[in-house]
C-alpha cells in the first residue's frame, strides 16, 4: 500500500511513542510537524525523521502532501483542531477523547461525514492481540456466559501545572485515563447482549481545582445482566492499567491491556485449567496505525470511528453528571 503521509500538530511527548515510532514500523511518512515552540518542533523533526517543520498548525493543515493529521494536543484542543483538519480535507487520527464533550464530538462526526474524510479516535489498545484475545475467549465461549467486567486505569499524579488538571482544557482522571476504562467496557457489548448503561458514578475532586476529578468510579450494567466496574484515578501510588473478564466458566485477566508492550500477558483461569499466554510486545500504536492505513487504502472497517467516539463521549458525560460534576466545557473561542 502507498504509505500514509502524516502531519503532526505539536511536539507532545506522546507523539514520539504514539505516531513517530509506529510510522517507522509501518513505513508511513512523517511529512510535517509544527509546535508552539519552533525549537521543539525542529528537535522533534530531527529525532524522528520528520521531513519538514512548519511555522504553525495551520501551515501543516495547508500542506498539500499531508493527507492525515495526528492530533495529540491538550484535550480541549482536540475538537477545534479536528474540525479545522476536516475542513482542510484531511483525515484525522486524534488522541482520545476526540472532543471535550458529546455535543462537540457530534459536531466532529457530522463535519467528517459532510466532508467525506475519516476520523479515528486513538483507543489503540483495541487493536493489540491482548485485547483481541480477551474478546476471542468470550466469542469462543471459553469463559462461559459473561458475568462481570472490571477495568482499572489508575496512575500516580501528574505535576500540579499539568494541563490534565485544568477544567478549561477538559482535564480530569476520567478524560485522561478513565476513557480507556469506559471504552473497554463498551468493547465487550457483542457478548453481553448490547451496550452497557451507566448505573452510578462517584468522584473526588482534585484539591484546589474545583470540577476536576482526581478519581472517578462507575458501575455499569449490560442487557444480559452482566455488570461492569470502572475504577480510574490520577492520584494513585502506583500504575494499574488492567482488565478482568469474569464468565460463568472462568475468568481472564490482562495486567496491562492499555500498555501491552510493557506486559503482554493474558492470564486465564477456568474450572478445569489455568494458563498464561504471551501475545507479543509490538506497540499497540503500530497496530492502530496499520488499521487506519488499511481503512484508508482498502476500505477495511474502522472500529474507532467518529460515530464510536460520540457514543463514548456520551457515556463520559453521563458519568460526570452521575458523579455530581459537569461535562467538560467546549474551549472558548
Amino acid at each position: 500500500m502507498e504509505p500514509l503521509r502524516i502531519g503532526i500538530l505539536g511536539a507532545a511527548r506522546i507523539a514520539g511513542r504514539a505516531i513517530a515510532e509506529p510510522a517507522r514500523l509501518t513505513g508511513a511518512r512523517l511529512v510535517a510537524v509544527a509546535a508552539r515552540d519552533r525549537d521543539r518542533a525542529v528537535a522533534f523533526a530531527a529525532e524522528h525523521g520528520v521531513e519538514r517543520v512548519h511555522a504553525s498548525y495551520d501551515d501543516v493543515l495547508a500542506d498539500p502532501e499531508v493527507e492525515v493529521i495526528y492530533n495529540p494536543l491538550a484535550n480541549a484542543l482536540h475538537g477545534p483542531w479536528n474540525l479545522k483538519a476536516i475542513a482542510a480535507g484531511k483525515h484525522v487520527l486524534t488522541e482520545k477523547p476526540s472532543a471535550s464533550n458529546a455535543i462537540e464530538a457530534a459536531s466532529v462526526r457530522d463535519a467528517a461525514a459532510e466532508r467525506g474524510v475519516a476520523v479515528m479516535e486513538g483507543f489503540h489498545y483495541l487493536f493489540h492481540p491482548v485485547t483481541r484475545r480477551l474478546h476471542e475467549l468470550l466469542a469462543k465461549g471459553e469463559l462461559g456466559e459473561l458475568q462481570h467486567v472490571e477495568t482499572t486505569m489508575v496512575m500516580p499524579p501528574p505535576a500540579e501545572d499539568d494541563p490534565r488538571w485544568s477544567l478549561a482544557l477538559a482535564g480530569g482522571a476520567l478524560m485522561d485515563v478513565g476513557c480507556y476504562a469506559l471504552h473497554a467496557q463498551r468493547s465487550v457489548a457483542p457478548w453481553a447482549g448490547g451496550a452497557p448503561r451507566l448505573v452510578s458514578a462517584r468522584a473526588g475532586e482534585r484539591k484546589r481545582v474545583p470540577g476536576v476529578d482526581e478519581w472517578l468510579n462507575a458501575d455499569l450494567e449490560f442487557p444480559n445482566g452482566a455488570t461492569g466496574a470502572v475504577r480510574t484515578s490520577m492520584g494513585a501510588e502506583t500504575l494499574d492499567f488492567s482488565m478482568k473478564i469474569i464468565g460463568s466458566r472462568g475468568e481472564a485477566f490482562a495486567p496491562s491491556f492499555v500498555l501491552p508492550h510493557n506486559d503482554d500477558r493474558v492470564i486465564v483461569t477456568t474450572k478445569e485449567d489455568h494458563w498464561v499466554e504471551h501475545l507479543g510486545r509490538k506497540s499497540s500504536y503500530a497496530y492502530q496505525l496499520e488499521a487506519f492505513a488499511a481503512h484508508l487504502r482498502t476500505g477495511a472497517p474502522l472500529l474507532t470511528d467518529a460515530d464510536d467516539a460520540v457514543i463514548t463521549m456520551q457515556l463520559i458525560d453521563e458519568a460526570y453528571v452521575a458523579a455530581g460534576l459537569s461535562p467538560r466545557p467546549t474551549l472558548a473561542s
